[in-house]
């Protein structure tokens, strides 16, 4: 008992909260790599949140070889129904206890000093109310959404008309991912970082609500950035670390991830239509009376037309 008291009397540092659906293989890796990290001089703990997942993800870590495997136990919480990426990360900050938050995608696979130096980096900087590494695709090409400037209707216009595509780091093209400081060796601040690396501050969180549960999938990320700048805290890539990502298994909408999602066709036309929701969320909470009606009315129509094509995608390729 005394030892058991001496536990709930240590304090956690950093709570990395693991939203997880249908991700089973990709879960029980990303959960080693944590193992085989760096970790000293960190209190932490884990905390697993499975969304109704339906290929068995849970079952392994749930094991006894599991568990002793790893040392320890994961703490598991299993959601009836699919809630989404916030309001499924959400019950898991209501578990955490830590200093800092990581939010971290089941489909990432963490480098042997990420976790440890994005820790240092927020100790050593208490203006940084978030920060990320550098996230790669298994391509080893950087994941955009970890290096993000805010879908202003210009630069969302310049990506995805292809402009910036063309002029990758022209400050005037390229706004939609600041890729004028991609560049950059040394941390640097950004617009908005990706939630499957999301290591925030709790005094910052807090501050912001946590995640905006009016989101489905998708765009709760950029939402979260947004807020903490528009309170004055930092959002900071961080160049020198690096986190592999396995991006979009479990919506199966991406390219790069097609051949190794297992989502079911129900699942990628709810991403589909999220994806695209999550914009016109994202517009009307905080652009809709910064710009004339009339270019709201076009910003509104592009998202339409985008999201037709997203499910044409979907349903016959």
């Amino acid at each position: 008992m005394r030892y058991i008291r001496m536990l709930h009397m240590v304090k956690v540092d950093l709570s990395i909260v693991i939203l997880n659906y249908n991700s089973e293989d990709f879960l029980v890796g990303c959960i080693q790599s944590i193992r085989e990290a760096d970790m000293k001089g960190i209190v932490y703990e884990i905390i697993v949140v499975d969304n109704a997942s339906t290929d068995g993800s849970l079952e392994e870590i749930r094991s006894t070889k599991f568990e002793i495997r790893n040392k320890f136990k994961i703490q598991i919480i299993q959601n009836e129904e699919n809630l989404g990426f916030a309001k499924g990360n959400n019950v898991g900050v209501n578990k955490a206890s830590g200093r800092y938050v990581l939010f971290l995608n089941p489909d990432t696979v963490v480098s042997k000093d990420a976790i440890k130096t994005v820790f240092k980096f927020m100790e050593d900087n208490s203006d940084v109310g978030v920060a990320t590494a550098r996230l790669e695709l298994a391509d080893g090409k950087l994941d955009e959404s970890s290096h993000r400037g805010f879908p202003t209707p210009w630069n969302a216009f310049s990506y995805f008309s292809g402009l910036e595509h063309l002029f990758p780091r022209n400050k005037l093209f390229a706004g939609y991912t600041q890729g004028w400081l991609i560049g950059k060796k040394a941390p640097h601040e950004v617009d908005s970082i990706g939630g499957a690396f999301f290591f925030v501050r709790r005094k910052a969180a807090e501050e912001v609500g946590w995640w905006d549960e009016d989101y489905l999938w998708y765009g709760e990320d950029i939402d979260f950035s947004y807020k903490l700048k528009k309170m004055g805290w930092k959002v900071v890539f961080i160049p020198q670390v690096k986190v592999l990502h396995y991006r979009g298994v479990s919506s199966g909408i991406k390219k790069h991830s097609r051949g190794i999602s297992t989502a079911s066709k129900e699942t990628k036309i709810l991403a589909a239509r999220a994806s695209t929701q999550a914009m016109r969320i994202f517009y009307n909470k905080h652009y809709v009376g910064a710009y004339p009606r009339p270019l709201t009315w076009f910003v509104l129509q592009g998202i339409r037309i985008l999201e037709q094509v997203r499910l044409v995608k979907v349903k016959f390729f």
